[in-house]
């Protein structure tokens, strides 16, 4: 008997199709179709790309303590794999998750792709995911990251020292966070300037 595939959740932005991956959907793809197809579905470039995904099928992606919801996005003109957005370790038990975010080509950044994209993954989150933190890591460096957050109201915690391996080096990560509280008085702020 043939395994059906789960079918992803799908969101919607003005550009772009955010399509779920899920632990279930993860597990399917991995069982079920081919090398080449995988790195279609996850628009990978380059073998070693597919294979460090495979690696992390293999030894799990998904745990009894946590989980992940990324979408895939894609563009809704040509159905082009822009990159993903999404919570790459949600603990359920404890309602928080890690945001991650990229886009795929240079040529696509500074359109303001992933503020369309992390408003609509953070509006899922804290409203049919149970989230009450959501928590962000990343470099001092990227500026753009950095106003991404701020614009939805991040708020930077301190630093994790030695957290992150970049060309083989250690380096620092900020830690940011938003809560439920702060993100529904942004949206509540948003609505009234619209009115």
């Amino acid at each position: 008997m043939t395994a059906t595939a789960p079918t992803p959740l799908i969101l919607q932005t003005d550009r772009m199709y955010l399509r779920e991956l899920s632990p279930e959907m993860y597990g399917y793809l991995f069982s079920h179709i081919t090398d080449d197809e995988i790195s279609t579905y996850f628009g990978f470039k380059t073998e070693k790309e597919l294979e460090a995904e495979k690696e992390k099928f293999q030894k799990g992606y998904a745990t009894y303590f946590f989980s992940f919801k990324i979408f895939h996005l894609l563009d809704k003109q040509d159905n082009r794999m822009l990159g993903m957005c999404g919570f790459h370790t949600w603990v359920p038990k404890h309602r928080r998750a890690e945001v991650g975010y990229n886009l795929l080509n240079d040529a696509d950044k500074g359109k303001g792709l992933m503020k369309e994209a992390l408003g609509a993954v953070l509006a899922y989150g804290f409203e049919h995911m149970n989230l009450y933190r959501v928590e962000a890591l990343l470099a001092e460096y990227n500026v753009p990251s950095l106003k991404l957050l701020k614009y939805y109201g991040f708020k930077k915690e301190g630093t994790v020292r030695g957290h992150y391996i970049v060309d083989e080096v250690n380096e620092d990560s900020a830690l940011y966070s938003i809560l439920l509280p702060e993100f529904e008085q942004l949206k509540e702020q948003e609505t009234a300037e619209t009115l």
